[in-house]
Protein backbone atom coordinates (compact mmCIF):
# COMPACT_ATOMS: atom_id res chain seq x y z
CA UNK A 1 0.00 0.00 0.00
CA UNK A 2 1.11 3.56 -0.66
CA UNK A 3 1.51 6.29 1.92
CA UNK A 4 3.88 7.83 4.39
CA UNK A 5 3.64 6.60 7.99
CA UNK A 6 4.77 9.92 9.42
CA UNK A 7 2.06 11.80 7.55
CA UNK A 8 -0.55 9.32 8.74
CA UNK A 9 0.47 9.89 12.34
CA UNK A 10 -0.10 13.58 11.79
CA UNK A 11 3.48 14.84 11.73
CA UNK A 12 4.21 17.80 9.49
CA UNK A 13 6.03 16.79 6.33
CA UNK A 14 9.52 18.15 5.58
CA UNK A 15 9.70 21.56 3.94
CA UNK A 16 8.13 21.57 0.50
CA UNK A 17 7.86 17.83 0.17
CA UNK A 18 10.94 17.30 -1.95
CA UNK A 19 11.49 13.99 -3.70
CA UNK A 20 7.97 12.57 -3.66
CA UNK A 21 7.16 9.44 -5.70
CA UNK A 22 4.90 9.93 -8.70
CA UNK A 23 2.19 7.33 -9.18
CA UNK A 24 3.22 4.42 -11.42
CA UNK A 25 2.67 5.08 -15.10
CA UNK A 26 1.55 2.71 -17.79
CA UNK A 27 -0.41 0.43 -15.51
CA UNK A 28 -3.68 -0.98 -16.74
CA UNK A 29 -6.69 0.39 -14.86
CA UNK A 30 -7.70 -1.94 -12.04
CA UNK A 31 -4.33 -3.69 -11.78
CA UNK A 32 -0.98 -3.17 -10.15
CA UNK A 33 1.97 -2.41 -12.43
CA UNK A 34 2.96 -6.09 -12.13
CA UNK A 35 -0.53 -7.15 -13.25
CA UNK A 36 -1.87 -8.10 -9.80
CA UNK A 37 -5.25 -7.04 -8.51
CA UNK A 38 -5.50 -3.77 -6.56
CA UNK A 39 -8.71 -4.75 -4.75
CA UNK A 40 -8.14 -5.23 -1.03
CA UNK A 41 -11.77 -5.46 -0.03
CA UNK A 42 -15.00 -5.06 -2.02
CA UNK A 43 -17.82 -2.90 -0.73
CA UNK A 44 -19.44 -4.65 2.21
CA UNK A 45 -22.74 -2.82 2.35
CA UNK A 46 -25.08 -1.07 -0.04
CA UNK A 47 -26.16 2.48 0.80
CA UNK A 48 -28.97 4.33 -0.95
CA UNK A 49 -30.57 7.65 -0.08
CA UNK A 50 -32.15 10.42 -2.11
CA UNK A 51 -28.65 11.77 -2.75
CA UNK A 52 -26.22 8.84 -2.89
CA UNK A 53 -26.14 5.29 -4.24
CA UNK A 54 -23.13 3.12 -3.48
CA UNK A 55 -23.89 0.88 -6.46
CA UNK A 56 -22.56 3.62 -8.72
CA UNK A 57 -19.03 2.60 -7.69
CA UNK A 58 -19.43 -0.82 -9.31
CA UNK A 59 -18.11 0.54 -12.60
CA UNK A 60 -15.03 2.17 -11.07
CA UNK A 61 -11.75 0.97 -12.57
CA UNK A 62 -8.89 2.29 -10.43
CA UNK A 63 -5.54 3.53 -11.59
CA UNK A 64 -2.48 3.43 -9.34
CA UNK A 65 -2.24 6.82 -7.65
CA UNK A 66 -5.97 7.61 -7.73
CA UNK A 67 -7.17 9.70 -4.80
CA UNK A 68 -10.61 9.33 -3.21
CA UNK A 69 -11.70 12.23 -1.00
CA UNK A 70 -14.37 10.74 1.23
CA UNK A 71 -16.23 12.67 3.91
CA UNK A 72 -19.59 13.11 5.55
CA UNK A 73 -21.35 16.08 3.91
CA UNK A 74 -20.30 19.58 5.00
CA UNK A 75 -17.00 18.50 6.56
CA UNK A 76 -14.70 20.25 4.08
CA UNK A 77 -15.10 18.04 1.03
CA UNK A 78 -14.85 20.81 -1.55
CA UNK A 79 -12.02 22.42 0.40
CA UNK A 80 -10.02 19.19 0.20
CA UNK A 81 -10.87 18.79 -3.49
CA UNK A 82 -9.46 22.28 -4.08
CA UNK A 83 -6.34 21.43 -2.06
CA UNK A 84 -5.71 18.14 -3.86
CA UNK A 85 -6.44 19.72 -7.23
CA UNK A 86 -3.95 22.52 -6.60
CA UNK A 87 -1.30 19.95 -5.60
CA UNK A 88 -1.92 17.85 -8.70
CA UNK A 89 -2.06 20.74 -11.20
CA UNK A 90 0.44 22.86 -9.23
CA UNK A 91 -1.41 26.07 -9.95
CA UNK A 92 -4.38 28.04 -8.62
CA UNK A 93 -6.44 28.20 -11.80
CA UNK A 94 -10.13 27.84 -10.82
CA UNK A 95 -11.54 24.74 -12.49
CA UNK A 96 -15.04 23.29 -12.22
CA UNK A 97 -14.61 20.84 -9.35
CA UNK A 98 -17.51 18.53 -10.33
CA UNK A 99 -15.79 18.01 -13.70
CA UNK A 100 -12.20 17.48 -12.59
CA UNK A 101 -13.15 15.61 -9.38
CA UNK A 102 -16.39 13.71 -10.03
CA UNK A 103 -18.71 12.66 -7.22
CA UNK A 104 -19.41 9.07 -8.24
CA UNK A 105 -22.12 8.16 -5.71
CA UNK A 106 -24.25 11.25 -6.43
CA UNK A 107 -27.56 10.11 -7.90
CA UNK A 108 -28.50 13.50 -9.35
CA UNK A 109 -25.31 13.95 -11.40
CA UNK A 110 -26.56 12.10 -14.46
CA UNK A 111 -26.20 8.53 -15.76
CA UNK A 112 -23.41 6.66 -14.05
CA UNK A 113 -22.18 5.17 -17.32
CA UNK A 114 -21.44 8.64 -18.68
CA UNK A 115 -19.64 9.56 -15.47
CA UNK A 116 -17.40 6.50 -15.63
CA UNK A 117 -16.60 7.23 -19.29
CA UNK A 118 -15.60 10.77 -18.35
CA UNK A 119 -13.43 9.50 -15.48
CA UNK A 120 -11.74 6.97 -17.78
CA UNK A 121 -10.90 9.76 -20.22
CA UNK A 122 -9.19 11.96 -17.62
CA UNK A 123 -5.46 12.31 -18.25
CA UNK A 124 -4.47 14.06 -15.02
CA UNK A 125 -3.95 12.15 -11.79
CA UNK A 126 -7.53 11.43 -10.79
CA UNK A 127 -9.09 12.61 -7.55
CA UNK A 128 -12.66 11.54 -6.88
CA UNK A 129 -15.29 12.45 -4.31
CA UNK A 130 -17.53 10.28 -2.14
CA UNK A 131 -19.96 10.74 0.75
CA UNK A 132 -19.99 7.02 1.60
CA UNK A 133 -18.85 5.14 4.69
CA UNK A 134 -15.75 3.03 4.11
CA UNK A 135 -17.78 -0.18 4.11
CA UNK A 136 -19.77 1.13 1.14
CA UNK A 137 -16.64 1.64 -0.96
CA UNK A 138 -14.32 -0.85 -2.64
CA UNK A 139 -10.86 -0.46 -1.08
CA UNK A 140 -7.84 -0.70 -3.37
CA UNK A 141 -4.25 -0.83 -2.19
CA UNK A 142 -2.83 1.66 -4.71
CA UNK A 143 -5.61 4.21 -4.21
CA UNK A 144 -5.14 6.92 -1.57
CA UNK A 145 -8.13 7.75 0.64
CA UNK A 146 -8.32 11.18 2.29
CA UNK A 147 -11.03 11.33 4.98
CA UNK A 148 -12.10 14.76 6.24
CA UNK A 149 -14.15 15.16 9.43
CA UNK A 150 -15.57 18.06 11.44
CA UNK A 151 -17.39 18.56 14.75
CA UNK A 152 -20.94 17.28 14.20
CA UNK A 153 -22.53 20.44 15.59
CA UNK A 154 -20.75 22.52 12.96
CA UNK A 155 -21.68 19.95 10.32
CA UNK A 156 -25.37 20.28 11.09
CA UNK A 157 -25.39 24.08 11.01
CA UNK A 158 -23.66 24.04 7.65
CA UNK A 159 -26.01 21.33 6.35
CA UNK A 160 -29.04 23.34 7.52
CA UNK A 161 -27.93 26.40 5.55
CA UNK A 162 -27.23 24.18 2.54
CA UNK A 163 -30.42 22.13 2.45
CA UNK A 164 -33.00 24.80 3.33
CA UNK A 165 -31.75 26.66 0.26
CA UNK A 166 -32.44 23.92 -2.28
CA UNK A 167 -34.27 25.15 -5.36
CA UNK A 168 -37.67 23.73 -6.37
CA UNK A 169 -35.96 21.94 -9.25
CA UNK A 170 -33.43 20.33 -6.93
CA UNK A 171 -36.13 19.22 -4.50
CA UNK A 172 -38.20 17.81 -7.35
CA UNK A 173 -35.23 15.76 -8.54
CA UNK A 174 -34.61 14.38 -5.04
CA UNK A 175 -38.32 13.57 -4.74
CA UNK A 176 -38.21 11.69 -8.06
CA UNK A 177 -35.18 9.67 -6.99
CA UNK A 178 -36.79 8.66 -3.71
CA UNK A 179 -40.18 7.81 -5.15
CA UNK A 180 -38.71 5.72 -7.97
CA UNK A 181 -36.41 3.73 -5.67
CA UNK A 182 -38.35 0.90 -3.96
CA UNK A 183 -35.81 0.84 -1.15
CA UNK A 184 -36.77 4.44 -0.30
CA UNK A 185 -40.30 4.83 -1.64
CA UNK A 186 -40.95 8.37 -0.43
CA UNK A 187 -40.26 11.98 -1.26
CA UNK A 188 -37.22 13.77 0.09
CA UNK A 189 -37.82 14.93 3.70
CA UNK A 190 -37.73 18.72 3.82
CA UNK A 191 -35.22 20.22 6.22
CA UNK A 192 -37.02 22.18 8.97
CA UNK A 193 -36.52 25.94 8.76
CA UNK A 194 -35.95 26.05 12.50
CA UNK A 195 -32.34 24.99 13.05
CA UNK A 196 -32.96 23.55 16.51
CA UNK A 197 -35.80 21.40 15.20
CA UNK A 198 -33.53 20.34 12.36
CA UNK A 199 -30.81 19.38 14.84
CA UNK A 200 -33.20 17.25 16.89
CA UNK A 201 -34.47 15.48 13.77
CA UNK A 202 -30.90 14.87 12.59
CA UNK A 203 -30.08 13.19 15.91
CA UNK A 204 -33.19 11.08 16.34
CA UNK A 205 -34.70 10.14 12.95
CA UNK A 206 -32.90 7.69 10.61
CA UNK A 207 -32.85 7.94 6.84
CA UNK A 208 -31.98 4.30 6.18
CA UNK A 209 -32.70 0.99 7.91
CA UNK A 210 -30.19 -0.04 10.55
CA UNK A 211 -29.26 3.50 11.56
CA UNK A 212 -30.69 5.67 14.34
CA UNK A 213 -30.03 9.17 13.04
CA UNK A 214 -29.37 11.20 9.90
CA UNK A 215 -32.90 12.43 9.00
CA UNK A 216 -32.44 12.99 5.24
CA UNK A 217 -28.87 11.71 4.91
CA UNK A 218 -26.70 8.87 6.17
CA UNK A 219 -25.71 8.86 9.83
CA UNK A 220 -22.78 11.20 10.41
CA UNK A 221 -21.85 9.25 13.53
CA UNK A 222 -21.84 5.83 11.89
CA UNK A 223 -19.87 7.14 8.92
CA UNK A 224 -17.18 8.73 11.07
CA UNK A 225 -16.85 5.62 13.27
CA UNK A 226 -16.54 3.35 10.22
CA UNK A 227 -13.82 5.51 8.67
CA UNK A 228 -12.02 5.74 12.01
CA UNK A 229 -11.85 1.94 12.10
CA UNK A 230 -9.83 2.02 8.84
CA UNK A 231 -7.23 4.50 10.12
CA UNK A 232 -4.53 1.81 10.44
CA UNK A 233 -4.33 1.39 6.67
CA UNK A 234 -1.25 3.05 5.19
CA UNK A 235 -3.25 4.46 2.29
CA UNK A 236 -5.81 6.22 4.52
CA UNK A 237 -5.24 9.75 5.84
CA UNK A 238 -7.54 11.44 8.35
CA UNK A 239 -7.80 15.24 8.23
CA UNK A 240 -9.82 17.50 10.52
CA UNK A 241 -11.53 20.75 9.52
CA UNK A 242 -10.18 22.46 12.66
CA UNK A 243 -6.62 21.69 11.63
CA UNK A 244 -7.20 23.08 8.14
CA UNK A 245 -8.48 26.28 9.75
CA UNK A 246 -5.62 26.49 12.24
CA UNK A 247 -2.71 25.64 9.92
CA UNK A 248 -3.62 25.39 6.26
CA UNK A 249 0.02 25.44 5.16
CA UNK A 250 0.95 22.60 7.51
CA UNK A 251 -2.06 20.45 6.64
CA UNK A 252 -1.46 20.94 2.92
CA UNK A 253 2.13 19.77 3.38
CA UNK A 254 0.80 16.75 5.24
CA UNK A 255 -1.60 15.94 2.39
CA UNK A 256 1.13 16.49 -0.21
CA UNK A 257 3.46 14.10 1.59
CA UNK A 258 0.73 11.48 1.84
CA UNK A 259 0.04 11.77 -1.90
CA UNK A 260 3.77 11.78 -2.78
CA UNK A 261 3.48 15.16 -4.47
CA UNK A 262 6.60 17.31 -4.78
CA UNK A 263 5.91 21.03 -5.06
CA UNK A 264 8.20 23.79 -6.33
CA UNK A 265 9.01 26.09 -3.39
CA UNK A 266 8.35 29.10 -5.61
CA UNK A 267 4.79 27.91 -6.25
CA UNK A 268 3.88 26.75 -2.74
CA UNK A 269 2.71 30.08 -1.20
CA UNK A 270 0.31 30.68 -4.08
CA UNK A 271 -1.18 27.18 -3.66
CA UNK A 272 -1.85 27.79 0.02
CA UNK A 273 -3.41 31.18 -0.69
CA UNK A 274 -5.53 29.73 -3.50
CA UNK A 275 -6.96 27.13 -1.11
CA UNK A 276 -8.03 29.74 1.45
CA UNK A 277 -11.74 30.15 2.08
CA UNK A 278 -11.71 33.76 0.85
CA UNK A 279 -10.17 32.79 -2.48
CA UNK A 280 -12.50 29.82 -2.92
CA UNK A 281 -15.54 31.96 -2.18
CA UNK A 282 -14.36 34.60 -4.66
CA UNK A 283 -14.01 31.92 -7.37
CA UNK A 284 -17.15 30.05 -6.27
CA UNK A 285 -19.16 30.39 -9.47
CA UNK A 286 -16.30 28.81 -11.44
CA UNK A 287 -15.41 26.16 -8.89
CA UNK A 288 -19.02 25.03 -8.28
CA UNK A 289 -21.09 26.14 -11.31
CA UNK A 290 -23.97 23.75 -10.51
CA UNK A 291 -24.86 25.85 -7.46
CA UNK A 292 -26.69 28.25 -9.79
CA UNK A 293 -29.46 25.68 -10.19
CA UNK A 294 -29.01 23.76 -6.94
CA UNK A 295 -30.09 26.67 -4.76
CA UNK A 296 -33.07 28.98 -4.96
CA UNK A 297 -30.92 31.96 -4.02
CA UNK A 298 -27.31 32.75 -3.27
CA UNK A 299 -25.73 30.21 -5.59
CA UNK A 300 -22.04 29.75 -4.77
CA UNK A 301 -22.27 32.24 -1.88
CA UNK A 302 -24.72 29.91 -0.15
CA UNK A 303 -22.50 26.92 -0.85
CA UNK A 304 -19.35 28.70 0.38
CA UNK A 305 -21.20 30.12 3.34
CA UNK A 306 -18.99 30.87 6.35
CA UNK A 307 -16.00 28.54 6.49
CA UNK A 308 -15.89 28.86 10.28
CA UNK A 309 -16.64 26.70 13.30
CA UNK A 310 -18.44 27.25 16.59
CA UNK A 311 -21.58 29.01 15.34
CA UNK A 312 -23.65 26.36 17.10
CA UNK A 313 -22.78 27.90 20.47
CA UNK A 314 -25.11 30.82 19.76
CA UNK A 315 -27.87 28.69 18.23
CA UNK A 316 -28.37 25.36 19.98
CA UNK A 317 -30.05 25.00 23.36
CA UNK A 318 -29.52 22.69 26.31
CA UNK A 319 -31.89 20.04 24.91
CA UNK A 320 -30.08 19.81 21.59
CA UNK A 321 -26.63 19.77 23.18
CA UNK A 322 -27.65 17.03 25.61
CA UNK A 323 -28.94 14.93 22.72
CA UNK A 324 -25.69 15.45 20.85
CA UNK A 325 -23.54 14.52 23.85
CA UNK A 326 -25.59 11.35 24.37
CA UNK A 327 -25.17 10.39 20.70
CA UNK A 328 -21.42 10.94 20.88
CA UNK A 329 -21.17 8.72 23.96
CA UNK A 330 -23.24 6.05 22.23
CA UNK A 331 -21.36 6.03 18.92
CA UNK A 332 -17.76 7.11 19.59
CA UNK A 333 -15.03 5.74 21.85
CA UNK A 334 -13.42 8.51 23.93
CA UNK A 335 -10.39 8.88 21.65
CA UNK A 336 -12.56 9.35 18.58
CA UNK A 337 -14.94 11.71 20.40
CA UNK A 338 -12.00 13.91 21.37
CA UNK A 339 -10.60 14.00 17.84
CA UNK A 340 -13.97 14.77 16.24
CA UNK A 341 -14.45 17.71 18.61
CA UNK A 342 -10.96 19.18 18.56
CA UNK A 343 -8.87 17.77 15.73
CA UNK A 344 -5.20 16.91 16.07
CA UNK A 345 -3.82 20.20 17.25
CA UNK A 346 -6.20 22.10 19.46
CA UNK A 347 -8.71 22.38 22.19
CA UNK A 348 -8.81 19.66 24.78
CA UNK A 349 -7.14 20.56 28.10
CA UNK A 350 -4.27 18.26 28.93
CA UNK A 351 -4.38 16.33 25.69
CA UNK A 352 -1.04 17.67 24.50
CA UNK A 353 0.65 15.78 21.69
CA UNK A 354 -1.17 12.51 22.32
CA UNK A 355 -3.91 13.58 19.96
CA UNK A 356 -1.43 14.00 17.10
CA UNK A 357 -0.40 10.34 17.20
CA UNK A 358 -3.93 9.03 17.67
CA UNK A 359 -5.06 9.81 14.15
CA UNK A 360 -2.83 7.41 12.26
CA UNK A 361 -1.50 3.99 12.97
CA UNK A 362 -1.63 2.89 16.60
Amino acid sequence: MGGDRASLRGQTAPALIAGGRPPPRGARAGTKPDGGSMLVRPAQREYRTWVIDSRRWEGYRPRPGDVVIVTPPKCGTTWMQRIVGSLIFQDTTPRAIPTISPWIDARFRGPVEAMHRAIAEQTHRRFLKSHLPADGLPLHDEVRYVVVVRDGRDVLLSWHNHSVGFSPAMLAELDRIGLEDPMIGRAYPRTPEDVRACFRSWLTIPAVPGQSDGFNQLSFFDMVAIHWAERGRENVLLVHFNDLLADLDGEMRRVAAFLDVAVDPAVWPSLVDGASFAQMQAAGETLMPQTRTMFADGGALRFFNKGTNGRWRDVLGAEELALYDAKVREKFPPELAEWVEFGRAGGAPGAGSARVDSVGRQ
